[in-house]
């Protein structure tokens, strides 16, 4: 009966250590936030997909001067007009304006996604906003060139526009309107990140595992899965996974690894990641590294007295040393 109640006391007062915890990083959190909304940030969205809708040989002039970025010198200016008048290219403008008639949304996300920026990093600036259509250029959807920021609209019309019926479909899952802003917030952690130099397969892990630990702070609001691009049933696969593709990995003697083979198979883009195990490869996602990476970032920073430009200088084999890092069972 005695060590019933010690049982009892002792689960009581984990209950409330818990609780404290809790509600002191929530406090932090808030703390934060509060911070975060004080700082200015001004944010317009020009519409350069709707002034090229609108092209004529009178308004040329004037465009090539406000967006001289857009307007190739070695391109005559009878090519922009019969762009301008190109079918493929009067229905991009038409699906476009069907779809972001208003950009009011993405507008207040911008402007939150670089107030958090800022926060952390207040030497960047937030940037001239601009909005195209681009061929459906996918693999340029966002594009970051000193202080401007492009946005391809025809590459977010929803996974099942019939533009991109030519595209495999894991690409294609990301094509959606709420990838925008994370997206943006990739190609600004991307930046800050830097190249990466460590060729080992945990070098290219804590790399990517840095570019999400920014993402997930200048997007605090949005879904771990949206972080990702994933949905939310692959995040949850991951999730529920983790400490079976940790040991995988240490299983196969993968970490130190420099074969290039590894970076297809777990971190890049992907229909699914390459165990060549059949029961498990039909179910796991693409970049499964890139989950494990951000999992030991999160520990190296949680479990580390460091700050987030310590971070981005430190190697990837400090950060895994001192990250303490043990997958969630």
């Amino acid at each position: 009966m005695g060590s019933y109640k010690m049982g009892m006391k002792t689960a009581i007062f984990l209950k409330f250590i818990f609780i404290v915890c809790f509600l002191v990083s929530c406090n932090k959190e808030s703390k934060v936030e509060k911070e975060v909304a004080k700082i200015p940030v001004e944010i317009n969205i020009e519409r350069f997909d709707r002034s090229f809708a609108g092209l004529t040989e009178e308004n040329l002039p004037k465009l090539k001067v406000e967006y001289p970025f857009l307007f190739s010198e070695k391109y005559a200016d009878s090519t922009w007009i019969k762009k301008a008048k190109d079918t493929i290219q009067l229905e991009l403008n038409e699906e476009v304006e069907k779809a972001y008639s208003d950009l009011s949304k993405e507008k207040e996300q911008l402007h939150g996604l670089f107030q958090h920026i800022k926060f952390y990093f207040p030497e960047i600036k937030e940037p001239r906003v601009v909005t195209i259509t681009s061929d459906v250029d996918y693999r340029n959807k966002v594009v970051i060139a000193k202080d401007l920021l492009i946005i391809s609209l025809d590459t977010y019309l929803g996974k099942d526009h019939h533009f991109y019926e030519s595209i495999q479909k894991y690409l294609r899952q990301n094509f959606e309107r709420d990838q925008i802003v994370p997206d943006v917030a990739s190609m600004y952690a991307k930046n800050l990140v830097g190249p990466i130099r460590d060729r080992t397969f945990l070098g290219n892990m804590v790399s990517f595992g840095k570019e999400l630990y920014l993402k997930d702070l200048f997007l605090p609001d949005f879904d771990d899965a949206d972080k990702m691009g994933y949905t939310q049933e692959q995040y949850d696969w991951v999730n529920a996974n983790e400490e079976e593709i940790w040991r995988y990995f240490i299983d196969k003697q993968l970490l130190y690894s420099t074969d290039s083979d590894l970076m297809p198979r777990f971190l890049y883009p992907g229909p699914f990641s390459k165990f060549y195990l059949e029961e498990i490869d039909k179910e796991a996602p693409d970049r499964v590294g890139q989950f494990i990476g951000w999992r030991i970032v999160a520990s190296y920073m949680k479990n580390n007295n460091v700050s987030l430009r310590q971070l981005l200088l430190a190697d990837a084999e400090t950060i895994f040393n001192r990250s303490k890092y043990k997958p969630a069972r």
